[in-house]
């Protein structure tokens, strides 16, 4: 198995799929871009779950300890457990701070054990990087465990990676096609005819506000979540008001092991990496929906001509 693309330009963005078996493709793909990164000088942070982090963290120490030592090390299963927050909470956050340097990250948001709710966020976050690190000086690669992961799955990476690592080598993905990805994946979500829906506009947001927290509370939600449920609620609810048509609908479940809060809208994101931008000094939106993914344990988004759906997942 190679170790990964070669050299590529200083300003170059390089996003690969490492397609892995074993523990033995795993690391004899990714030791290596670790190593390498940290013998050229490039910043180098490795964000996968719990298990395989240990796992290469481990290798990459007794291979070199200094190398080991400067590597930023990150468990993916509890950073990326929302994928939303991913792009700005965990890659452009290490690629900005190390700004203008070259930056290589291993990122692994995908893995067996991901539900299918978890899923469609996942696959939109691969695609959304292309789009993120457009031109960006970095290089992320993206280890698939095809042994353990649907086919599907598979065939959803080989479309969001412009670059395809396996057994055979490395080569150019025939199948890239991101933006058909995100099309595909902007799938409705259900409306839930058996939840009771309430109506607000910008006048009841306080009020709206506090039905929210007050249900997810009645449902087993602990005080701290809640009062995190309650400030995604509000920006929410402010976007739905301010630019989705001055109104909404709210309404708030439980599902498998969640406290689920929806808001419907008949406005349009028309902004794909609404949310997934660092804040920084931005003014011009979407600081609100930033803090809901930072907030949430999942966030659902479905857009269309009419109207916009948000669901908030907090774990129980």
């Amino acid at each position: 198995m190679t170790t990964g693309p070669g050299a590529p330009p200083e300003d170059a963005f390089v996003h690969p799929a490492l397609f892995y078996r074993d523990r033995a493709e795993y690391l004899d793909g990714t030791v290596p871009f670790v190593l390498d990164g940290c013998e050229a000088g490039e910043p180098v942070a490795v964000a996968v779950p719990g298990p395989r982090l240990r796992i290469l963290r481990d290798t990459v120490r007794r291979s070199s300890a200094k190398a080991a030592a400067l590597v930023e090390w990150i468990d993916m299963s509890e950073a990326g457990r929302n994928p939303g927050r991913i792009i700005p909470g965990v890659l452009r956050a290490f690629s900005d701070r190390h700004s203008p340097a070259r930056v290589r990250i291993i990122g692994e948001p995908i893995w067996a054990g991901r539900s299918s709710a978890e899923y469609p966020a996942c696959v939109q976050h691969e695609a959304l990087i292309n789009v993120a690190f457009a031109g960006r000086a970095a290089t992320i690669l993206c280890p698939y465990d095809v042994a353990g992961l649907d086919g599907a799955v598979v065939a959803d990476a080989r479309a969001t990676h412009p670059v395809i690592i396996d057994g055979a080598g490395e080569r150019s993905s025939s199948e890239y096609a991101p933006d058909r990805v995100l099309r595909a994946w902007n799938r409705p979500l259900p409306e839930r005819a058996d939840v009771e829906a309430t109506p607000f506009d910008l006048d009841a947001i306080p009020l709206i506000r506090a039905l929210a927290a007050a249900r997810a509370a009645a449902l087993g939600l602990g005080p701290s979540r809640t009062g995190d449920l309650e400030l995604a609620v509000n920006e929410l609810a402010a976007n739905s008001a301010l630019h989705g048509g001055g109104a909404g609908v709210l309404r708030v479940w439980a599902e498998d092991g969640h406290v689920v809060c929806e808001i419907r809208d008949s406005g349009r994101i028309t902004d794909p990496l609404m949310g997934r931008r660092p804040a920084g000094m931005r003014t011009d939106g979407g600081r609100g929906v930033l803090m809901v993914n930072h907030l949430a344990d999942l966030v659902r988004v479905h857009t269309a001509p009419e109207g916009t759906t948000f669901r908030v997942y907090m774990r129980l």
